[in-house]
């Protein structure tokens, strides 16, 4: 939240005018000239035009038909109560720092700043407080989302007012403006939806209906300027007319969002900082009136949204959470305020004093909400949280997660080859990843979340809906296959991503969590990371899952397509060193070895018979030894026992070798003399020595770095799994994981048991 409100000051272009940097007359000189500034306010006001565009596209007005009685009586309270308190704190500030000014648009700008509500910027709060999912974050959009429409409409009024002293000649503004908004919805919106219908699934949108959609933007831009009402308001219906279902809105967000929020906006906001003075709130007075002013403002919106959430039954915590949440102000805020500056409604002193409130409030949001409300995210105790287990005929549930659309394929043929053939079969959740950013299109997506199910997609029939098209895909893969498939969507931001997943897979009682690794492989073999956050997600993952884990390293298995499963051909190898986690390895590979399309090889690995060997190689000269507990080995010879009896004996398509080894080069010969495979099976944490001379990825073990590695392969994929052990010490919550898999200083260790 800090860096949101740092953000905000920036954008704000506070620290470049002359309540801070700006006060050197030198400064503004060389980099704000006189005459750059009509170039300035010509790219901010375009910028403007169309982030008001983007806007009107977050708002979805089926959503807002869908609110329910509760969610609007919240939101009509909302607004009603701190409007009225911001007219009658209208009165006082304007026998103070405001007089002169116009009073009717005066009083209700002062109504519409008080009362606003930030959709996007309560969005994401929400998504950082993981309430996104609640029925509190549910209730909380549904409110904003009508607060939103309603303040825009008060918006238009207090403009019209502003326009000229005449009352007769506001009413034509507000006429023409209502004869506006019909002829959008009338011929408009039947266009934009003939261009939505002439842009399906899968095939690129048409070049001219992009086109014609921004030059509709600026004629409606043009249109409510010349009618009276500011220029913002005729790109803002354009956006919200635009059909929200199918690819047509998702690349014009794509299209517009990078250059808008990176470029044209941030102009604006510089613009709108040169001409602002916080330095002007000075004198006991000023501060006075900025503490009457977010008192004012936090009291109506708080304690109207209370009052009425009370009423219609929200329990007491959750209804002051509410509260506060509807408090959030953000950069539409600060927009209003700039309209109202620029239409001489608001003095120097009475904008400065408005933008420090929205500032305020904001930053006061998360953490009360955080001290208030925290629903209790703890799932009933369930009992298969590993893949080897004694019921082997059991419902076995992987929760299947992936970043983008190169994931899939893999992802896909993977489980088919592991459905098996018991009675109960696999259910997979498919969860989708996405990174709750700053921009549009995560709101966008947000909204299609809600409007299917919260937390996620996790409804039939969303496909026809708009629904992501990766997700799609898993969902044609359970109409191809006996594999039952539930899709979902996780939006959070990258830092709190794993809370997600680890409180899914304990929700949805998963045995196993599939991630993919961070890294991707390049057309010349090599593998690139997609990002560090991504990294840190995996290994988060691993450090406090509820169950097993997984973390898959694509190398193209099976192709770039799905293999349908009368076609799936496949050689698996398991490498047994011992220990727990090969050995949820090997119980996932029986699995695997039920599929008739697939060929086994299982190697363990057996050092030397002959006491202690001392390993080469290490970096001062000695030596390591691993000391594996008399526990440990019974629990593995007994694994590999029942591995033979009961599925090698019945399963010819297997193959089993053990391979005494006790060096390195003896491992890794070992290894290569299993010829190709398409993919192996290891334990994250083998009692063996590390592989790799170079081991970026600790996270993988020793032997899944060597495996992932170019120097050992650039087509085999890998899946490192580490089995989910009840006994280990819970992780400390201040722990974030990032370092939870340093490596030791000496990188052999010896493969002696004792």
């Amino acid at each position: 939240m800090i860096r949101f409100v740092v953000c905000l000051l920036l954008k704000g272009g506070v620290l470049l005018g002359p309540s801070a940097i700006g006060r050197s007359e030198r400064f503004l000189k060389t980099v704000f000239p006189k005459q750059s500034l009509t170039v300035l306010d010509t790219l901010a006001s375009v910028g403007l035009i169309f982030f008001l565009f983007l806007v009107g596209m977050e708002l979805d007005l089926r959503a807002i038909r869908r609110t329910g009685q509760r969610a609007l009586a919240i939101a009509i309270a909302g607004i009603s109560l701190p409007f009225v308190m911001g007219i009658g704190t209208s009165v006082i500030l304007r026998h103070t720092v405001a007089k002169g000014v116009p009073e009717a648009p005066f009083l209700v700008f002062m109504g519409v700043a008080l009362s606003i509500t930030a959709f996007p910027v309560l969005a994401r709060i929400l998504a950082e407080l993981k309430l996104l999912t609640t029925d509190l974050g549910r209730m909380a959009m549904s409110a904003a989302a009508v607060n939103d429409v309603a303040a825009w409409i008060l918006l238009a009024l207090a403009i019209a007012l502003s326009g000229s002293g005449s009352p007769l000649v506001s009413l034509w503004v507000l006429l023409s403006g209502v004869g506006f908004v019909a002829f959008v919805v009338i011929f408009v919106r039947p266009v934009l939806d003939w261009m939505a219908r002439r842009s399906p699934e899968g095939e690129p949108v048409n070049e001219m209906f992009i086109c014609a959609t921004l030059a509709t933007v600026l004629a409606a831009g043009f249109i409510t300027d010349t009618i009276g009402i500011h220029a913002l308001f005729g790109a803002f219906i354009v956006g919200v007319v635009v059909p929200k279902e199918g690819p047509f809105a998702g690349v014009l967000i794509e299209k517009l969002e990078d250059l808008i929020s990176g470029l044209f906006l941030p102009l604006y906001f510089v613009s709108s900082g040169l001409k602002t003075n916080v330095a002007t709130i000075s004198g006991g007075e000023s501060w006075a009136l900025l503490a009457l002013v977010i008192c004012t403002a936090c009291l109506g919106k708080i304690c109207g949204t209370v009052i009425v959430s009370l009423l219609v039954k929200v329990p007491a915590r959750e209804a002051i959470a509410l509260g506060f949440l509807m408090n959030t102000k953000g950069l539409v805020e600060l927009i209003v305020l700039n309209i109202g500056k620029d239409r001489k409604v608001l003095n120097d002193e009475t904008f400065a004093i408005l933008v420090l409130m929205a500032l305020v409030t904001t930053f006061l949001t998360t953490p009360i909400v955080m001290a208030i409300y925290k629903p209790a995210r703890r799932s009933a105790p369930y009992k298969h949280r590993t893949i080897q287990r004694n019921d082997t005929d059991s419902e076995l549930r992987v929760l299947a997660c992936f970043h983008g659309s190169r994931n899939i394929p893999t992802m896909i043929n993977l489980i088919e080859s592991s459905r098996g053939i018991r009675r109960r079969g696999i259910t997979v959740y498919a969860m989708h990843l996405m990174e709750l950013s700053e921009r549009s299109s995560a709101i966008f997506m947000v909204h299609k979340a809600r409007l299917n199910g919260l937390p996620f997609w996790n409804r039939k029939g969303d496909s026809d809906n708009g629904a992501d098209h990766l997700v799609i895909a898993f969902q044609a893969y359970q109409q191809l296959s006996n594999v039952s498939v539930r899709p979902m969507i996780a939006i959070s931001d990258l830092e709190t991503m794993h809370e997600d997943i680890i409180t899914s897979a304990d929700q949805k009682r998963a045995a196993f969590i599939l991630l993919p690794f961070h890294k991707l492989q390049q057309i010349d073999g090599s593998m690139e990371s997609i990002g560090h956050a991504y990294h840190l997600i995996n290994r988060r993952v691993l450090r406090r899952a509820p169950c097993s884990v997984g973390i898959l390293v694509d190398r193209g298995l099976g192709g770039t397509a799905q293999v349908v499963a009368s076609e799936v051909s496949y050689t698996v190898a398991t490498l047994f060193f011992g220990g727990r986690d090969d050995r949820e390895a090997l119980a996932y590979a029986a699995r695997m070895a039920e599929h008739p399309g697939i060929q086994l090889i299982v190697v363990r690995f057996i050092p030397p018979q002959t006491g202690n060997l001392f390993l080469e190689g290490s970096r001062d000269g000695g030596s390591v030894t691993i000391i594996v507990d008399a526990n440990e080995i019974s629990a593995d010879d007994a694994c590999i026992t029942e591995f033979r009896d009961k599925v090698l004996a019945s399963n010819e398509s297997i193959r089993y070798d053990d391979k005494v080894v006790g060096s390195r080069a003896e491992i890794i010969a070992a290894i290569k003399s299993i010829g190709r495979c398409n993919l192996f099976l290891v334990g994250q944490a083998p009692p063996t020595m590390v592989l790799s001379e170079k081991a970026d990825s600790p996270e993988l073990g020793p032997v899944g770095s060597y495996l992932a590695s170019s120097e050992f392969s650039t087509a085999t994929s890998v899946l490192v799994i580490k089995q989910h052990d009840p006994t280990a010490d819970p992780p400390d919550p201040e722990d974030d994981g990032a370092e939870i898999y340093d490596e030791p200083d000496t990188p052999t260790t010896d493969l002696s048991r004792h």
